[in-house]
């Protein structure tokens, strides 16, 4: 059973949720281990004392010794097609987390936690190679707890940072029919809460959580506080009720610095909607939720001070 110092081990530790959660816990008092495929990019993690582990997910031979001593392991890795490597994408999903669900199970790891996303119609491949993922990790490995969330807001989530640039960037906007789906998102901060009580709750094993934040809103709606946050005119949005995610990913790589590879399975995401439909899980944590309009401010704040 996991104790409230409980030593973990972080993959992904050095992008935008790893980096933070890998911080949080070590300040928290857990021993944390962080698995990263170079250590030289990983000298602030070393800094706030954490020990670093040189390992791929997608080489299973470097994983050996990963997960020795450790109680609970986090599986933050997600490529979204990243640097345009989208042929065998989600092959490539499996086989990191089959590595990685062996490497936990051989080594004696009590709980894996994963970070996936809300949306359960298959129109998407980003969001069904996440649930194949978690899938992947619970039969093959530890007991799982499997947190499921909608868009994260936070100064370098992809899907914040394409809402800031569009409405800073286009004086009107083209309106594709996913701007009226709803989704559920959840601050940064709030996601990182979720997340380090985990490590502390060992009875969520075995448990499906939803998160999302108090508000649920359109993309559209999305757009307009943002603008507000801005301190801009709201976009003028020109209705394009043809525009396919694939029209709508090649717009947003035009006008946002999102990377070419991500912004097409960021916007197949845009396109299911992603509301929480059970809140049971949530009821396990004590997480004050923060609004949708002061997720966005803390956001730019944070971006605007990097």
């Amino acid at each position: 059973m996991a104790t409230d110092r409980s030593r973990v081990l972080v993959t992904g530790a050095t992008g935008f949720v790893g980096g933070r959660l890998a911080t949080e816990l070590a300040e928290r008092g857990h021993p944390v281990r962080c698995l990263v495929r170079d250590s030289g990019r990983a000298e602030a993690l070393a800094r706030a004392g954490c020990t670093l582990h040189e390992g791929d997910v997608l080489d299973r031979d470097t994983l050996a010794g990963a997960g020795a001593g450790v109680e609970v392991a986090y599986y933050l890795v997600h490529s979204m097609g990243r640097g345009g490597k989208r042929s065998g994408f989600a092959e490539r999903e499996r086989r990191a987390a089959a590595n990685f669900a062996a490497m936990a199970r051989e080594e004696g790891i009590a709980r894996v936690v994963y970070l996936g996303g809300l949306g359960d119609q298959p129109g998407s491949e980003h969001l069904a190679s996440r649930a194949e993922t978690a899938a992947v990790l619970g039969r093959e490995g530890p007991p799982l707890t499997w947190f499921r969330a909608g868009m994260v807001i936070g100064a370098q989530s992809e899907g914040y940072r394409a809402l800031r640039y569009l409405v800073k960037r286009l004086p009107a906007m083209i309106a594709p029919a996913w701007l009226r789906n709803r989704t559920q998102p959840i601050a940064i901060d709030d996601v990182l809460a979720y997340l380090v009580q985990a490590a502390e709750r060992p009875d969520t094993a075995g448990r499906e959580i939803q998160i999302g934040g108090p508000d649920v809103v359109t993309y559209a709606d999305l757009l307009a506080l943002m603008a507000d946050v801005l301190g801009v005119r709201r976009r003028p949005q020109v209705p394009v009720p043809l525009l396919t995610p694939w029209l709508s990913s090649l717009w947003i790589g035009l006008v946002t610095p999102v990377d070419a590879g991500v912004a097409r399975p960021l916007v197949e995401s845009l396109a299911v909607e992603t509301v929480v439909t059970d809140t049971s899980g949530q009821e396990l944590f004590d997480v004050e939720l923060t609004p949708a309009l002061e997720a966005l401010r803390r956001a730019s704040a944070a971006e605007t001070a990097r």
